[in-house]
């Protein structure tokens, strides 16, 4: 199979990050840069999106998770929140069949009971059609929170336990580990901000325990495979040592 947009040579294909996460943040600011409406801004993103997504299943990423709405997101304009759901239908009408040729396997993480039922319909559709694929897993954030997620987990365990199904002392990180959306994951080792911004903003908080950062300046838009691959780059020259001392 022919690889859009190869590594560079100073990349190691033996030490990428299995699981990337990205947090595209910047539409709204290209918008405006640009002279745009805010929703041609996301629809930019959401075109930027299928080269990174291509690439990341083409050089052998395990897993890529993207935020793509928040819980928080609830509370922009009425206009906006309308073009974000749009986009989410767009998308999958356009990129299914690729993504399943490409052996990907989607999963939706958030509370999908939430949201409108096109959107809910055709995120389930997508899983459904997908569950049984072996390559990239692309992991995509909607209608997620972080707290909400842990508070979920936390619901679970404590009805289990209540039912006799599990003892409190079993409660342990793997119990928690495998009640969060992204169980059977491995643990994300690169988290990516776009835009310069340096924080969370209540995504993967468990998951991103270990993660290196990396926060390149660009917006969304105007990230592209070379900006994913110089960010794979800082990676690799980072240090990981999970608590302990560098020799």
């Amino acid at each position: 199979m022919q690889v859009t947009h190869p590594l560079p040579p100073e990349i190691d294909p033996a030490n990428l990050p299995r699981h990337i996460a990205v947090i595209m943040d910047g539409n709204g600011r290209w918008a405006k840069k640009n002279s745009l409406k805010v929703a041609l801004g996301h629809r930019a993103g959401t075109e930027n999106l299928r080269e990174i997504i291509r690439n990341c299943s083409d050089i052998g990423v395990e897993a890529l998770t993207l935020y793509a709405f928040s819980t928080e997101n609830w509370n922009r304009s009425k206009t906006e929140v309308e073009a974000l759901m749009q986009l989410i239908l767009d998308f999958f009408h356009s990129e299914i069949d690729e993504l399943d040729a490409k052996n990907v396997r989607i999963r939706i993480l958030g509370d999908k009971a939430g949201l409108p039922d096109p959107q809910r319909q055709v995120l389930e559709e997508a899983e459904e059609r997908t569950g049984s694929n072996t390559g990239l897993s692309l992991n995509i954030a909607v209608n997620y929170g972080g707290r909400a997620e842990l508070v979920r987990a936390a619901q679970q365990l404590a009805r289990e336990a209540a039912a006799g199904e599990r003892t409190v002392e079993s409660i342990d990180e793997a119990a928690i580990a495998d009640h969060l959306y992204t169980k059977g994951l491995p643990e994300v080792d690169l988290l990516i901000r776009t835009s310069g911004e340096m924080r969370l903003s209540n995504f993967l908080l468990y998951q991103c325990s270990y993660a290196e950062f990396v926060f390149p300046e660009e917006l969304w838009p105007d990230f592209h495979v070379p900006q994913l691959h110089r960010c794979i780059l800082e990676f690799q020259r980072r240090s990981r040592r999970y608590g302990g001392r560098e020799e």
